[in-house]
């Protein structure tokens, strides 16, 4: 993450164009030959801050309260990491603008923030499938969320350096799977198969891990949706000079975009009846 700080830093201050990877480097207090073992190009050195910010919008959708449906759990997460106060100051939100900006500008950057929104739309269609099963298990399905003015935004859990949603990013922390049972105990799902063992049906899994929630398209089309929504507000607002804070900052936008989506059937949530 260093050199990705070095990298932001430099491209804020003096422009992607006049940045060269050897600079980025020695910023980093790294070597040219260890910068290129991480990164084929300097544009990439910025991608696990965006990828980041991406982990921690899906993080917070995995950890809202339980009891919420799908698009206030969604709001929730909104409001906890796109509002600038507690752990995130105005000026790393400039930063953050700058750097959406730029993508805006570089075919190279755009490609590398494109990569990183695609690879959280797939994280959080997982974490959808999490919540629709555990909605499913309880028997206490969601119900849409109330459209109307967007609330008091919460307090991120974003760093110093800001990293953007997009959706944008890496996968969102894994659900911890459930404990094995002891080696020699035969796996009641897998007859003829121990726990403990690695499961010949699925590689690089142990037996008595549970399967995770199947990815339907109808969920992978809900995290797109989602993505998409959080991800057009942050661009939007960097488009602009408007401060972090307020309704037309991030967080405000993200929350705007999902209430426009109030008649979108989301996981969880009964169908909404056709006129």
């Amino acid at each position: 993450m260093e050199i990705a700080r070095a990298a932001a830093a430099l491209f804020v201050r003096q422009g992607l164009r006049a940045t060269r990877a050897e600079d980025i480097a020695q910023a980093a207090g790294i070597a040219p030959r260890t910068f290129y073992r991480y990164f084929a190009t300097k544009e990439e050195a910025v991608a696990p801050l965006y990828a980041a910010g991406a982990q921690r919008w899906i993080e917070a959708v995995r950890t809202a309260p339980a009891g919420l449906p799908v698009p206030q759990a969604l709001e929730h997460a909104v409001r906890h990491t796109l509002t600038p106060g507690l752990g995130v100051s105005a000026a790393s939100w400039e930063w953050l603008r700058t750097l959406v900006r730029l993508a805006d500008t570089s075919p190279a950057l755009r490609k590398v923030w494109a990569e990183v929104c695609q690879a959280s739309e797939g994280a959080l269609a997982e974490i959808l499938a999490a919540r629709e099963n555990a909605s499913a298990t309880s028997g206490t399905p969601g119900t849409p969320a109330t459209p109307g003015t967007p609330g008091t935004p919460g307090t991120p859990a974003t760093p110093a350096t800001p990293a953007t949603p997009g959706t944008p990013g890496t996968p969102a922390t894994p659900t911890t799977p459930a404990t094995p049972a002891p080696q020699g105990t035969p796996d009641p799902e897998r007859p003829g198969v121990e726990c403990g063992a690695q499961d010949p049906a699925r590689p690089g899994v142990e037996c008595g891990t549970q399967d995770p929630a199947p990815l339907t398209p109808r969920l992978r089309f809900a995290a797109a949706v989602a993505g998409a929504a959080v991800r057009v507000a942050v661009e939007s607002w960097a488009a602009t000079a408007t401060h972090p804070t307020g309704p037309e900052g991030p967080a405000g936008l993200a929350v705007r975009n999902l209430r426009a989506l109030r008649d979108f059937e989301w996981p969880g949530t009964p169908p909404v009846p056709q006129p």
